[in-house]
């Protein structure tokens, strides 16, 4: 007999004899049994718990008050697509994999263009600028194959409920991910596993007929009868849908949708620093004596304060903070881990809140000159690719460090300490210094005297929206999607978003 149930365990505990204990069952009566989801309650740190949803198969009827019903997601169906012209996508991040990947499978032969490299080229020249502060502009943390979300933590988490969720993290599995994406409550699948599953998926797209041009820079486009013309650096190609699944760092693109008056808009965002803890610190904070029996601790912290919100985001256990701008000097962070989170240290990106009346002076693309100037100020502090930073005390005492002290930070061209008063503006720091030891009390040990504020931390979300109904654009050949288009927060959301798009087109079938 088959069940689904729900069932908490002490994490110090073994689950199949919990399962045998709370069923009632002898060790003969259970067929088998599998995790469909999983979670950790840290909230009472003398009794951390694993949450358990159970598939059980057994020899006899249970009586069990967790029983629940039988999950029974949808299937996602992919009709044939139903139109004469090739479809063009414009990125090959999360959005543009996805939607290329289902558009493939519906016979549609897609064409993606990429400005960046080939995970395995594009890797070469991540760590040369890591090295030796050689930029590529076009193929760096940002820019190439998997977009930003290639070198991040691969964080799957969202808050969307949505049937195609499943379907996303099934088919990260399908093309190489590690199975257990599919029952963590807080998945992810690490940067060091990303750099073989992105080139696998793209794989399937191009067996399928689908072809992917890298290095190909969108430079225009023009509007033909019933269709548009696509301009960019490795030839023309005429197309009736183009999906634009732009990453939150194209600037350069914006700036030409701007001249063909395509109806974008300004919206809120945010900005701040990088924050560096030592991970064990996190896991005794989050896990008390439980801790060695638990993997690398996240968390997820956040508080409103009068005028604004602070929060954290993107946060990397046993990770490391990256040099992340597709410009020369300019300073950007960002924050990635591998898949076994094995580093010395935790960091996560610690944010204020940005409203649009904090930038705004008539352009929709307002923003992007808002954090530019922060990006560039950044840089001019040392003129070497150095980041600005400071010490949690010494920020919180408007003070500066010298050096770091308990904790060696990760960021891989070296730090300059400084007042971050200087780069960041005064509503960031009031707002940083009044939320570090609010969040202390939610965490404690977040404003740990030595952990390192490392700056500055500006491409959390992209700073406009494409305006959109339908999914068209003002120009209706055109189709915004994904995290630059201002349509989503993280890699699940993205690649949500091209799932979503691609279904809505194939309804016209």
């Amino acid at each position: 007999m088959k069940y689904v149930i729900e069932l908490k365990m002490q994490v110090d505990k073994n689950l199949k004899m919990t399962i045998l204990h709370k069923l009632k069952l002898k060790p003969q009566e259970l067929i088998s049994f599998k995790i469909l989801r999983e979670s950790i309650d840290a909230r009472n740190k003398e009794e951390v718990k694993y949450n358990y949803l159970l598939e059980i198969n057994t020899k006899k009827k249970i009586n069990y008050k967790g029983i629940k019903d039988w999950p029974n997601p949808e299937p996602l169906i992919i009709s044939p697509w139903p139109f004469a012209s090739r479809p063009v996508i414009v990125g090959l991040g999360p959005a543009g994999l996805f939607a290329g990947l289902l558009l493939a499978r519906s016979g549609a032969k897609p064409l993606i263009i990429e400005r960046g490299e080939e995970v395995s080229k594009r890797k070469i020249k991540v760590d040369e600028f890591f090295k030796n502060k050689i930029l590529d502009s076009n193929s760096n943390v940002v820019f190439g194959e998997g977009g930003a979300g290639t070198f991040s933590d691969g964080k799957l988490q969202t808050n969307i409920n949505s049937p195609y969720i499943k379907f996303i993290l099934e088919e990260f599995v399908k093309h190489g991910a590690n199975a257990d994406i599919l029952v963590s409550n807080y998945p992810h699948i690490g940067t060091d596993v990303l750099a073989y599953v992105i080139p696998n998926i793209r794989k399937e797209i191009e067996a399928l007929g689908g072809e992917v041009k890298f290095n190909t820079t969108f430079l225009d486009y023009q509007e033909e009868k019933d269709a548009v013309l696509v301009k960019t650096s490795n030839g023309n190609f005429l197309t009736k849908h183009l999906i634009l699944a732009l990453g939150h760092s194209a600037k350069d693109t914006f700036l030409m949708l701007a001249r063909h008056n395509i109806k974008m808009s300004p919206k809120n965002f945010a900005i701040g620093v990088r924050i560096e803890h030592l991970q064990a610190k996190i896991n005794t904070s989050q896990y008390g004596k439980f801790a060695r029996y638990l993997p690398p601790a996240n968390y997820k912290l956040a508080c409103h304060l009068k005028e604004r919100s602070v929060f954290t985001f993107c946060m990397c256990p046993g990770g490391y903070v990256v040099a992340s701008q597709n410009e020369a000097n300019t300073i950007v962070t960002n924050g990635m881990s591998n898949n076994k989170r094995e580093g010395i240290n935790a960091n996560s990106a610690l944010l204020v809140e940005v409203n649009v009346t904090d930038y705004y002076k008539g352009n929709p693309l307002d923003g992007f000159n808002f954090i530019g100037e922060i990006e560039k100020k950044a840089f001019q502090m040392a003129n070497n690719y150095a980041a600005p930073a400071n010490l949690v005390k010494e920020f919180l005492d408007s003070e500066v460090a010298t050096s770091p002290r308990s904790i060696n930070p990760t960021y891989p061209h070296g730090l300059h300490f400084c007042q971050l008063e200087e780069v960041l503006p005064e509503f960031v720091i009031k707002s940083l210094k009044e939320a570090i030891p609010l969040l202390n009390k939610r965490l404690q040990g977040f404003s740990d005297p030595d952990a390192i504020l490392t700056g500055v931390e500006t491409r959390s979300s992209s700073p406009v929206r494409i305006e959109r109904t339908n999914y068209q654009s003002s120009c209706p050949y055109i189709y915004p999607i994904g995290e630059g288009s201002g349509y989503a927060g993280g890699i699940t959301t993205s690649a949500l978003d091209g799932v979503k798009l691609v279904l809505e087109l194939l309804k016209k079938n």
